[in-house]
């Protein structure tokens, strides 16, 4: 647990599995995705499904979350079994925490799914096709630009995927505007953590009810919480990488041979950043065809990485709404390398046994400089290298923050990595 600095949630459950607060290994919170589509797998084959086979899938996908030296075991066994659906699925991972869980989900079917993540990044060119509130969120717009028109036009049903549900307010949120625009009978919430109130729960069955759908919702964990106190809304870091030495910092360009897409963002203060997006990380919709591209492109970006390091323990750095590459490509740079993601989220550090946030790093963030952004529990000289893993360039200035506060945390070098699809001409703004 950690006490959150938002006034309308004062707490947060601090994941040992995301790979978003706390740095993991790549494989576990590749795994936990995984697992939530084991469970989607047998919701809807129903008794078709060889419980057989499953049942030891599953089993064996608890033990790798437990113990995450069988991670990587327990993911790769999964992704072997090649789950099929026995009818086309939409899955939405929710901005910002749950864009790699929605992902990693999506990516455990051999075929017949489709993904799109929400986002909070504001794409002049592109439409919205859904919108909607986070109501408990200190971000609470969620954004959804699907290139394909007909990604969510179709009658399949929607999986929503989340890190935790706690009222399901959000989940009723976008159902509702789904529902208004691109009506179907059927909808799944999928969440590491369901802690809804026998009164949320019968909002759901009343939302059923009066749009006539269908409502499952799966977790991995089930339970009941109670709130007790006011929160306390200081601010959160104590930026706590009081090392006095700078480690070394390289830029480097790395070609993943991935298209881009030639659209533009505007943040807040209406400054615009011109550099193209990754089309393929999920923020603009994916198909199962899509899939092997995306793979080699990791690959890709694995094996230069693989030979930039030079300790024994990296971390390997998402940020924000960009962690399932990182993630994907994290697993794939050898033994001793961890994961984690930058967060928008403001938590309360505090250096104490039972408590799950030990030290708090705030900057503005590089996409718009009126949001924090926080790096959490990274403690000075725990990683030799540290890998920022940046989707397109932004100006140097920008990202001058958060790398001033790794040379503080890394022990011997901080690369920031900017993907490309081509070798860097010379031209960038860093």
């Amino acid at each position: 647990m950690a006490a959150r600095i938002n006034k309308k949630r004062s707490f947060l459950f601090v994941s040992k599995v995301l790979g978003k607060h706390i740095p993991v290994g790549p494989y576990t919170p590749l795994l936990s995705g995984a697992a939530l589509a084991l469970l989607l797998y047998l919701e809807m084959s129903g008794d078709t499904a060889d419980r057989e086979v499953m049942d030891p899938l599953m089993n064996q996908a608890v033990h790798g979350l437990i113990h995450p030296e069988y991670a990587e075991e327990a993911y790769h066994a999964l992704l072997a079994a090649r789950l099929a659906l026995p009818e086309p699925v939409l899955f939405i991972g929710f901005a910002e925490t749950a864009t790699a869980l929605g992902h990693s989900m999506y990516n455990a079917f051999a075929g017949g799914a489709s993904y799109i993540h929400t986002t909070r990044e504001m794409i002049p060119e592109l439409e919205s096709v859904v919108t909607f509130v986070e109501e408990h969120s200190h971000a609470m717009d969620h954004l959804c630009y699907a290139l394909d028109a007909s990604l969510l036009s179709g009658t399949e049903p929607v999986i929503l995927v989340d890190d935790e549900i706690t009222t399901g307010n959000t989940a009723v949120n976008i159902i509702r505007d789904i529902q208004s625009k691109f009506p179907r009978r059927e909808y799944v919430v999928a969440s590491l953590l369901d802690w809804r109130s026998e009164a949320n729960i019968q909002a759901n069955r009343e939302l059923e009810q009066e749009l006539g759908i269908r409502i499952t919702a799966l977790s991995l964990l089930q339970g009941s919480i109670k709130v007790e106190g006011v929160p306390l809304l200081q601010p959160a870091a104590d930026n706590g990488a009081a090392a006095t030495t700078g480690a070394e910092l390289v830029t480097t360009y790395v070609r993943d041979g991935l298209e881009r897409l030639p659209v533009t963002s505007v943040d807040a203060q209406g400054v615009i950043n011109p550099a193209a997006y990754l089309k393929l990380s999920g923020r603009f919709g994916l198909k199962s065809e899509d899939n092997v591209q995306l793979d080699a492109g990791v690959s890709r970006v694995a094996e230069q990485l693989r030979s930039l390091r030079e300790g024994a323990r990296a971390l390997v750095m998402g940020v924000g709404e960009f962690m399932y590459l990182p993630m994907r490509i994290a697993a794939e740079m050898g033994e001793g390398v961890s994961h984690q993601s930058s967060t928008r989220s403001p938590i309360h550090p505090e250096r104490r046994a039972d408590y799950g946030v030990h030290s708090a790093s705030a900057y503005p963030s590089a996409g718009d400089t009126e949001i924090l952004n926080f790096i959490y529990n990274v403690e000075p000289g725990q990683y030799d290298d540290i890998f920022v893993l940046l989707e397109r360039e932004v100006p140097r200035q920008r990202i001058a923050p958060m790398t001033d506060i790794l040379q503080r945390l890394a022990g011997n070098k901080v690369h920031l990595v900017v993907l490309s699809s081509e070798p860097d001409t010379g031209g960038s703004g860093l």
